[in-house]
């Protein structure tokens, strides 16, 4: 396994250059929100881009995910198209979702997302049927569920983990832990690390540092291979640390703005890029361009978006499940 998922230059440089488009994704969206332009809610996934893209570098492309309200960069570690994520997020008709969905109900069936999901801890059982049905119809693939540390206290967590245990689903339960439920630090709502509750459903649970891209794609390469071979489910705690505040707006002064600093030395971007730097695999000047190029990207996708039209109002009532 350790020998399967190792990178080398080609491998890293791509984990790197979908995390900075991640990035970008999430810059470009919030200064077009501040302007007031765009509708609803936006949660940021900036500083947790390590998480995804490690992730889904180890998953093959039919493989399934289930997402929560901060669920933009597992779209794009997917391969989704930032044109019509942006389209989306602008409630436009291109968007994946025909601007119905915005940024927390995002989904693109096309590639297995099962999509966002605005509700805390709802997109857990979401993921867990869609293991479940990996095992009975669709026997080469696993499900992977994305969650915040918070959801770990729902109940639909423990539900999902039992019956996930008590089938072997071929489940992989990535908690994205940044440490605060909203405005709560974790310390104060848990006594014990994510990673030990597996224990009590008898599956494996396992501690990440989820800024090191390097280490996710170990660990989840692990828990992709145990999913895959019939062994069960896996849960992932991967530490991080959102950079912004819960959502736009939030401007998070619940937080030691010390441990704010210590965080943001160890942004995901920096640690890979010193990776590459280190082994010479890259420059400054190669990370440079590979930032200019996400730049470009993302602000040729945001004004497609903005051209996008809105849905017609005879689509008010396709493509939902009654009148």
């Amino acid at each position: 396994m350790a020998v399967k998922y190792a990178v080398n230059k080609k491998t890293l440089r791509d984990l790197y250059r979908t995390m900075v488009r991640i990035r970008n994704f999430e810059e470009t969206a919030h200064k077009e929100f501040l302007k007031g332009n765009m509708p609803g809610f936006l949660h940021l996934y900036s500083g947790e881009e390590a998480i995804a893209v490690g992730v889904m570098s180890v998953m093959d492309p039919d493989d399934y995910i289930s997402s929560h309200h901060r669920g933009h960069g597992h779209l794009i570690a997917k391969g989704a198209d930032p044109k019509r994520m942006y389209a989306e997020l602008f409630g436009k008709a291109d968007g994946f979702c025909g601007g119905k969905g915005g940024s927390m109900h995002i989904a693109d069936s096309s590639l297995n997302i099962l999509g966002a999901n605005g509700v805390v801890g709802a997109g857990i059982n979401i993921g867990t049927g869609a293991a479940f049905a990996c095992k009975y119809k669709h026997k080469d693939r696993i499900s992977v569920t994305f969650l915040g540390d918070a959801a770990t206290n729902r109940g639909t967590f423990h539900e999902a983990l039992n019956l996930s245990a008590i089938w072997d689903l071929p489940a992989i339960y990535v908690v994205e832990n940044n440490l605060y439920g909203v405005a709560n630090c974790q310390r104060d709502y848990m006594k014990v690390d994510v990673a030990t509750r597996a224990a009590s459903y008898g599956f494996p649970g396992e501690t990440v540092d989820g800024n090191d891209v390097v280490a996710v794609r170990k660990a989840a390469g692990k828990a992709v291979d145990r999913a895959r071979s019939g062994k069960g489910p896996t849960l992932l705690d991967c530490r991080t640390w959102r950079h912004w505040g819960h959502f736009i707006g939030d401007s998070a002064s619940y937080r030691d703005p010390d441990e704010h600093a210590a965080w943001l030395k160890r942004d995901p971007l920096i640690i890979t890029g010193d990776q590459l730097c280190s082994r010479k695999w890259a420059t400054k000047d190669d990370l440079g361009r590979i930032q200019a190029e996400a730049e470009e990207e993302m602000l040729e996708a945001i004004e497609f978006g903005r051209k996008s039209p809105f849905p017609a109002k005879e689509e008010l009532f396709t493509q939902v499940y009654t009148k």
